[in-house]
């Protein structure tokens, strides 16, 4: 088996397409509040403040030309590596042009135990040789760009404001700033150990606090320490560990802190397809990621994490209990109004949405994949709260119920409610996972016997009307001939053993009609939208970690070592990638596509261990 790539460097000149970087050069830094995404040409292309999910003060990445940034790099010809410093979220930039060698720091600074900004950016320069001209700008856009922002300057600094939003731009070293009505700028040069900062203070319905540099100096060494120390106290001794560490890294990122939730992705309306209108805001918390995430927590003994996740999970879902949404806030709100924000979007795709209409939708999976959390949780801990045991009893008798409606699906299709397939699988895990804890004694057992009823009888309808003869495999939907990668999901749940002549076929039948080398697309049919889409990075995984399942383990190492090497130069991914050139498609980072590296990284070193 390869030992993962690092995903430490890449060297090379960033090429805009009017204006717009490729998304597959994009880094993330963050606080654990909110995630900037940071090209490899030194623009700060997306921030939103206070908190992931709110309005933006950088929106380039949706509004190349109005949407504002923060850049900072060499104003001659130069080249490109950078790197995650090690163990950390912190981003290192190095610049070689003919003069000399610059190095950029870019991180969102963790609060110490000091008075600190609401939100703090840090932008540390540091000359390694020659003499390089520098220059940076800021402009803020408040509100996904929506008003006008007001640039005054406060005790000498620079602040640009809008309602009761506000940044400072404080520099040292970093040449005098010049304020026009839209920007902020400077230039300067460095010098052989030259040190220039310029960090970014920000304010939401607070005072605006004007640090010193001395203060940003002793934040950042805190978060580079925060950062390892938390990445120190996780255990992964595989073959892939670095790219598990990055992808555990950049989980932490989508984690909220305030409320222990994870987002399935930083970023809202990046496309699936350039110029398409498949274009969605992931800064929710899906139920569909739950099982993976809480599994992923507790494999690398995240115990902290996996607790104050599924607390948040318990009390977001009393709200619309015992039906769940699809998705939830970040804060544990059931509501996210779709709507379509006055930008061009990405290279034009628009529509550039906020919010997700899918959270109205009926998604079956939903109710396996929550209580496959609880049975992950329950085994952990050995115990659930009473008044919790109580909710997973209520919602496996739901299930009892609901199993035998037609609902969207595990990817939230927009055409007419089916009967999918994967769902009536996961309908059947909620069930068998709710009897599992039954029998344990974990929650009340007066009407397990109607869950095992229930349970044969999805199991009947699969076996009847979800399966072709011709193609050897269970369908997308009852009665029909198409495929879907989601399937894989009802191996790795157990719906039945992997030596199942049935599963073994839909394996095989994935393999030869959705996927192409290492990429695999969710499905062929429609859904409901025009235009096509990349193929979908977990499925990859997922395929990888069946055919572990299945006893293929070498296909599977094989597999996995392809998958490692579709990362970008600093180990993170997006939801797609374009087999035809490798492009990132969708938001990103996503937490689906890491949280299923990491469950197929895990599952295979395991196998590989017995």
């Amino acid at each position: 088996m390869e030992k993962g790539s690092s995903g430490s460097v890449a060297s090379g000149r960033l090429e805009r397409h009017d204006g717009y970087a490729p998304l597959r050069d994009y880094a993330a830094i963050g606080d654990g509040r909110t995630v900037a995404l940071v090209a490899r040409d030194g623009a700060v292309d997306w921030l939103p403040v206070p908190d992931l999910d709110s309005p933006t003060v950088f929106t380039a990445v949706l509004d190349s030309r109005h949407g504002g940034s923060c850049t900072l790099r060499p104003t001659v010809p130069w080249t490109v590596a950078r790197r995650y410093l090690p163990g950390t979220n912190v981003l290192e930039t190095t610049f070689t042009t003919a003069l000399g060698t610059v190095r950029v720091t870019d991180a969102m600074t963790v609060p110490d135990t000091r008075l600190t900004p609401m939100r703090e950016l840090q932008r540390q320069v540091d000359g390694l040789s020659g003499s390089v001209p520098m220059h940076w700008s800021v402009t803020p856009r408040f509100g996904y760009g929506s008003g006008p922002t007001r640039i005054r300057t406060r005790a000498g600094v620079p602040v640009a404001s809008r309602g009761a939003d506000a940044v400072a731009v404080c520099t040292w070293q970093a040449g005098r700033p010049q304020c026009t009505e839209s920007a902020i700028s400077g230039r300067f040069e460095t010098q052989p150990g030259s040190r220039a900062l310029i960090a970014l203070s920000f304010a939401h319905q607070e005072p605006l606090i004007l640090p010193s540099c001395a203060e940003c100096d002793a934040r950042l060494a805190h978060t580079c320490a925060a950062w390892r120390r938390w990445l120190g106290e996780r255990t992964f001794g595989g073959p892939w560990q670095q790219a598990v560490e990055r992808s555990a890294l950049a989980l932490k990122l989508l984690v909220f802190a305030p409320s222990g939730t994870i987002a399935a992705a930083a970023t809202s309306s990046l496309p699936e397809q350039i110029g398409g209108i498949r274009n969605w805001d992931y800064r929710f918390s899906w139920i569909r990621d739950s099982a993976f995430t809480l599994d992923a927590f507790l494999r690398l003994d995240c115990a902290r994490e996996a607790h104050a996740y599924f607390w948040w999970l318990m009390h977001a879902t009393q709200l619309t209990h015992p039906r769940l949404r699809v998705l939830y806030g970040l804060d544990g709100g059931a509501r996210a109004i779709e709507r379509t924000l006055p930008l061009p979007g990405y290279q034009g795709s628009a529509p550039a949405r906020i919010g997700n209409a899918a959270s109205d939708q009926l998604q079956l999976d939903t109710y396996g994949e929550l209580l496959q959390t609880a049975w992950l949780y329950a085994q952990a801990a050995g115990r659930l709260d009473a008044d919790i045991a109580r909710r997973v009893a209520e919602m496996a008798d739901l299930v009892c119920r609901l199993w035998r409606e037609p609902d969207a699906g595990i990817w939230e299709v927009r055409s007419r409610p089916l009967h999918f397939t994967q769902s009536k699988m996961m309908c059947w895990v909620a069930l068998d996972r709710a009897t599992r804890m039954a029998d344990l004694r974990l929650i009340p057992a007066r009407h397990a016997d109607r869950w095992r009823q229930e349970r044969q009888a999805i199991r009947h309808f699969i076996e009847t009307h979800c399966f072709s003869d011709r193609k050897h495999s269970y369908t997308r939907t009852a009665g029909s001939e198409e495929v879907d990668a989601s399937l894989l999901l009802g191996l790795l749940y157990g719906y039945a053993d992997p030596d199942q002549p049935r599963l073994r076929g839909t394996v095989e039948a994935i393999r030869r009609e959705l996927a192409h080398g290492p990429f695999v697309h969710r499905y062929s049919d429609a859904d409901g939208l025009p235009g096509s889409e990349g193929a979908f990075l977990a499925c990859s995984f997922w395929l990888a970690e069946a055919l572990a399942d299945c006893g293929r383990v070498t296909e599977a190492a094989d597999l996995m070592d392809q998958l490692i090497t579709l990362a970008n130069d600093v180990g993170l991914y997006s939801e797609e990638i374009d087999p035809a050139d490798g492009a990132f498609l969708g938001n990103l980072p996503q937490a689906l596509s890491h949280l299923a590296l990491i469950s197929a990284a895990c599952a295979l070193t395991e196998r590989d261990q017995r």
